[in-house]
């Protein structure tokens, strides 16, 4: 009796685990909404991203003095986006680039005194290690002076301000969000069992969503590991040429000839 009701259970749990597997692939084989493939003609949702997007933020403590972008407007590379007051700043650099001469001075003596054995080993050991300390405090408080502007890294536009004129910040929190809106590219999901046939270089058309319009565009490279889960694998892609219209977050459909 005990082997038959083992062998109940084993057969019931056999069943009910068909019975979720074809509940599976019934919802997998039916259409959803949201999805990222179109099952009637193979679409794939595709997104438009920018390759440069970058939050900027302070490396020092300061209140900012300048902002002379604003959201959505246009910069060129090493142009300032960000300046800060930093006089407490170079008053730290002036005294340590005095301290630094009067130790090269002081150096400068000593050397030469110990040519005649004026000085003594001592001293002139104590003597280079004070101008060693003043040269690295100059050098400090350069590298803190020279934090206080933000020069932008590309050519972009500004996405949101999150700071303000005469706002104290501290390092590490958000000023400015940029991007390059001229570097494009398309990202989308599809299926792995493409890989048969996508490689970089196939073609493609994207229609943009916002704009009714499509564009040529081509895969660039694909991901580098499949998803076990929903099998498929992230290929990126760019648009021929240039289109002022586009912007990063744009959105639509990419069919695949």
């Amino acid at each position: 009796m005990a082997r038959h009701g083992g062998w109940g259970r084993e057969m019931k749990t056999g069943y009910l685990a068909m019975c979720f597997w074809l509940a599976g692939a019934a919802m997998a084989a039916a259409p959803q909404a949201g999805s990222s493939v179109n099952a009637a003609d193979g679409r794939i949702r595709v997104q438009l991203m920018s390759r440069h997007a970058v939050t900027l933020s302070s490396e020092i403590p300061a209140k900012i003095s300048a902002i002379p972008v604003v959201e959505g407007g246009s910069f060129r590379r090493g142009q300032a986006l960000v300046e800060f007051d930093c006089s407490s700043y170079r008053a730290q650099l002036h005294k340590a680039q005095a301290s630094l001469e009067a130790a090269s001075q002081l150096l400068k003596v000593d050397n030469q005194l110990a040519k005649y054995n004026s000085v003594g080993t001592l001293e002139l050991t104590q003597a280079q290690g004070k101008a060693k300390e003043a040269a690295a405090d100059a050098s400090y408080a350069q590298t803190l002076v020279s934090k206080c502007s933000i020069v932008a890294p590309f050519d972009g536009r500004v996405a949101k301000r999150s700071a303000a004129v005469h706002q104290y910040v501290n390092p590490g929190i958000p000023i400015l969000d940029i991007v390059d809106s001229d570097s494009l590219e398309l990202r989308m999901l599809v299926p792995s069992k493409w890989l048969a046939t996508l490689k970089p270089g196939s073609r493609f058309t994207v229609a943009v969503d916002e704009l009714g319009a499509s564009f040529p565009a081509k895969i660039e490279r694909l991901g580098a590991q499949i998803d076990p889960v929903s099998q498929s694998i992230l290929a990126i892609g760019v648009i021929d040429g240039k289109a002022a219209n586009l912007l990063p977050g744009m959105s639509g459909w990419a069919s695949f000839k």
